[in-house]
């Protein structure tokens, strides 16, 4: 896998090998041991979860959970692209507030990890993008929180107008970072 780094060092980006020929390609997509040598850490993934955006400009995000629920996140497109965004929401990090933005598409293969401690959340470049990702624990409603994903004060360039972004009622009401309390 090839490592890209990014400007807040716990985000990561990799890009698994793909091995073509005249059939197609095969690809390693997730190795356990690959993950822990990138990242520096061992993360045991309990869950893989798909999303499909049928239109171009759907945002879900800026998602997290709280400890004990926290989750790592691995996050990967299998049809279109998305603009990936993580927002380090770690109380006393020197990066906490910045962000890392990158391009994940099908056509890249790129993957992004998202460890705990950072809200997570995505634009859609294109229609019918489908994304895919792994999380280190479970689903847990009552320890989901959220960051407004259009946070004025979080300088995210989402290429897409506030008024145009398709989004959940619920992504709508998330407070902003500023007014958020629980955090990490």
């Amino acid at each position: 896998m090839q490592l890209t780094e990014t400007p807040i060092p716990a985000v990561k980006i990799f890009t698994p090998k793909k091995f073509g020929d005249n059939r197609g390609f095969f690809s390693e997509t997730f190795s356990q041991k690959g993950l822990r040598d990138l990242v520096g850490a061992s993360v045991e993934f309990v869950q893989d979860n798909q999303s499909l955006s049928v239109e171009k400009g759907v945002v879900r995000g800026l998602h997290y959970q709280l400890p004990p629920m926290a989750q790592d996140k691995l996050v990967r497109v299998t049809r279109g692209a998305i603009l990936d965004v993580a927002v380090d929401i770690r109380r006393g990090s020197p990066t906490f507030g910045k962000h890392v933005a990158a391009v994940i598409s099908a056509e890249n293969w790129r993957q992004i990890f998202v460890p705990i401690g950072f809200a997570h959340g995505f634009v859609t470049l294109e229609p019918n993008t489908e994304v895919l990702y792994k999380v280190s624990n479970y689903y847990s409603p009552k320890d989901e929180r959220g960051i407004l994903w259009n946070d004025p004060a979080l300088r995210i360039d989402w290429g897409i107008d506030a008024s145009t972004a398709v989004t959940s009622e619920k992504d709508r009401k998330y407070p902003t970072l500023a007014a958020a309390t629980d955090l990490f």
